[in-house]
C-alpha cells in the first residue's frame, strides 16, 4: 500500500522517464551541480557565454528545468548585445514573468555564489552536454524498442527511423573545435609533401577523361561537384562514365556509390555493360544479341564489372537525412570514395512546414557540401537546368550559372560547377569555321574554386553510353585507325544520317551498325 502511494504522489512531480527510471534503481546522466557552476560562472565574466556556443551548448542541454529558462533567458541577452550579469538576468527574467518560477533573485544570487571563477567552465560545459547527449541516447534507444514491438511497424522505416535520430543527435550537438594555424600548416605541409613524391599528376579521384584530369587534378576530397544539363543531353550516362572509370581505373580504383532517385539500378546497370562491353545500348535492353554479341558482353562487360567496387543505390524518394545515414555507412563499411547522386531536384529536405521548393533546395545543396566536408570524399550531384537556356536568342546555346534550376544557392555552395552542351541537341551541325560538330559534347567547367575554368570537347558515343577523347578518330566514333568506303546516304546511319561515308576500323570486323538512338541518354 505505501508503495502505491510513493507511486501517486511520484507521478505528479515526475515525468514518466524519471519516474521509469526511478523504479528501476536508475537516475537519467545528469550534472546539477556543473549547471548550476556553469550560469553562475556566465554571470561572473563577460567572454563565459561565448565559450559555450563554441561548444554548442543548448538550453535543452541542461537537466534542471530552472537551469534551462535562465540559460535561455542568457541566450537571448547575448543575442540583443545586453550584459550578462546578476542584475540584467534578474530583470530578463522579471520581463518573461519567469523569475519567480526560477526561484527570484535569491536563486540567481546563490549561483554566483557556488563557484570562484570560470576557470573550467569550458570542461563544465562539455560535461553537461555529454549527460545530454547519454540522456538522448536513452531516449532514442527506448523509442526504437518500443516501436520494435509493434506489429505494424515497418523494420525498414524503423531504421532509418533509428540513423535520422542518431544523426539529429551528431548534426545538432557534436561540432568540429577551431584548430590553430600551427596544427593547419603542419597538415598542409604533409600534403603538400605527399604530392611532391607523387609520379601522376592526379591527386583526387580520376575522371577517366586525361583532358579533364589536367583541369581538375581528379575530383577532390571535400568537394562539392554539380554536373547540369537539359533532360536528355547525356548526364546520366556520363555519371556513369564517371562511376566506371573511378571504380574500375587500373591503378587507383575507387569506391563510388551511385544514388539513383529517377532510374532502377537494372537500367543503370545495362547502361555500365553497355559502355564497358561497347555493345548497343538498344540491343541490350531488348534482348536482342547475336552470339558474338552475348560473349562480348559477358567477356569485356560483366567479366570486368562483377567484382568493382561500385554500389548502388535506387530509392526513389530519397530525403536528405536517409541520404546521409547510407552515405556514412557506405564510407565507414566499403571505403566508398566518390559519391554520385542523380539528380539533385528529385531529393527531398527536411520535411520542414512553411518553406517553398526553392529553400527546401538551398538546404539540401547545404547538406551535401557539409557531408563532402565530414565524409572527406567528393560529391558529384547531377542537376537540371532551367529553360530559360532553350528561349535564349543567342545561336551559342552554351549554359551558364544563371540557368542552373531553382535556386541559386546551389551555385554557391558547389565547389565546381559543369555543364554538359552537345550542339547537335539544339540542332547546330557545324562551328563557326563550317566544320562538322556531330557527336562532340563539351564538358563546360563554369565554376572552379580551387582551379581553372575551361572547355573539354568529348566524343559521345550515346549509342553505347560512352564517352572518349577528342583525339584518334571520326567525331562520334571509338578511338583507332579508320579507313572509309563510299556508302549512299542513310538516314538511320550514325549521327542521324546524311553522311556520304562509312567509317570501319582497320584490321576489325564491323559487325555492329552506329546508329545513334535518340531515346537513349
Amino acid at each position: 500500500m505505501e508503495i502505491t502511494n510513493f507511486n501517486r504522489d511520484k507521478k505528479k512531480k515526475r515525468p514518466n522517464a524519471e519516474l521509469s527510471s526511478m523504479i528501476y534503481g536508475k537516475v537519467p546522466p545528469q550534472a546539477r551541480e556543473l549547471e548550476e557552476a556553469v550560469l553562475g560562472a556566465i554571470m561572473l565574466e563577460k567572454s563565459a557565454f561565448d565559450k559555450m556556443m563554441e561548444i554548442n551548448l543548448k538550453p535543452e542541454c541542461f537537466y534542471v528545468d530552472t537551469h534551462q529558462i535562465i540559460y535561455t533567458a542568457m541566450k537571448q541577452m547575448h543575442s540583443n548585445g545586453t550584459p550578462i550579469d546578476i542584475l540584467t538576468v534578474v530583470e530578463e527574467l522579471k520581463k518573461l514573468s519567469q523569475l519567480e518560477i526560477v526561484g527570484g533573485p535569491y536563486f540567481i544570487t546563490k549561483l554566483t555564489n557556488s563557484v570562484i571563477s570560470s576557470a573550467h567552465i569550458e570542461a563544465h560545459g562539455r560535461i553537461i552536454l555529454e549527460k545530454f547527449i547519454q540522456r538522448e541516447l536513452i531516449r532514442i534507444s527506448s523509442e526504437t524498442i518500443a516501436d520494435a514491438y509493434e506489429d505494424g511497424t515497418d523494420v525498414f522505416d524503423l531504421l532509418d527511423k533509428s540513423e535520422t535520430r542518431m544523426f539529429e543527435i551528431t548534426n545538432n550537438y557534436l561540432k568540429k573545435n577551431f584548430e590553430d594555424i600551427g596544427s593547419v600548416l603542419a597538415k598542409t605541409i604533409e600534403r603538400i609533401d605527399e604530392l611532391r613524391t607523387k609520379t601522376e599528376e592526379i591527386s583526387g579521384v580520376p575522371s577517366g577523361f586525361p583532358s579533364l584530369d589536367r583541369i581538375t587534378y581528379g575530383w577532390q576530397k571535400t568537394d562539392l561537384i554539380i554536373l547540369a544539363a537539359r533532360p536528355a543531353v547525356g548526364k546520366t550516362a556520363f555519371a556513369l562514365n564517371l562511376a566506371r572509370s573511378a571504380a574500375l581505373h587500373p591503378t587507383k580504383p575507387t569506391g563510388v556509390a551511385f544514388f539513383s532517385l529517377e532510374m532502377s539500378a537494372t537500367q543503370l546497370v545495362q547502361r555500365i555493360i553497355s559502355a564497358e562491353s561497347e555493345v548497343h545500348m538498344s540491343k541490350i535492353s531488348r534482348g536482342k544479341l547475336e552470339e558474338h554479341e552475348y560473349k562480348q558482353l559477358l567477356e569485356k562487360g560483366i567479366k570486368r564489372l562483377e567484382n568493382a567496387p561500385l554500389y548502388i543505390d535506387d530509392t526513389a524518394s530519397l530525403n536528405i537525412f536517409e541520404f546521409k545515414a547510407k552515405a556514412r555507412r557506405l564510407v565507414t563499411k566499403h571505403n566508398v570514395g566518390l559519391i554520385i547522386i542523380d539528380y539533385l531536384q528529385l531529393m527531398s529536405g527536411s520535411g520542414e512546414r512553411n518553406t517553398n521548393r526553392e529553400q527546401e533546395i538551398s538546404s539540401i545543396s547545404r547538406n551535401l557540401k557539409a557531408m563532402a566536408k565530414e565524409l572527406q570524399v567528393p560529391i558529384i550531384a547531377l542537376s537540371q537546368l532551367s529553360r530559360a537556356l532553350e528561349t535564349r536568342k543567342e545561336t551559342n546555346k552554351m549554359p551558364q550559372l544563371s540557368d542552373l534550376r531553382e535556386s541559386g544557392a546551389i551555385e554557391q555552395d558547389a565547389d565546381m560547377v559543369m555543364f554538359i552542351y552537345r550542339p547537335e541537341y539544339h540542332e547546330i551541325f557545324t562551328d563557326e569555321q563550317g566544320e562538322s560538330v556531330k557527336g562532340e559534347t563539351h564538358i563546360k567547367i563554369a565554376k572552379h574554386r580551387n582551379g581553372e575554368l575551361d572547355i573539354v570537347k568529348l566524343r559521345g558515343l550515346l549509342h553505347i553510353q560512352k564517352f572518349e577523347e577528342m583525339d584518334g578518330g571520326p567525331v562520334g566514333l571509338p578511338a583507332g585507325k579508320w579507313t572509309s568506303l563510299p556508302t549512299t546516304p542513310d538516314a538511320n546511319s550514325f549521327g542521324n544520317g546524311g553522311d556520304s561515308k562509312l567509317f570501319i576500323q582497320k584490321g576489325s570486323k564491323m559487325n555492329d551498325s552506329f546508329e545513334d538512338d535518340d531515346n537513349i541518354f
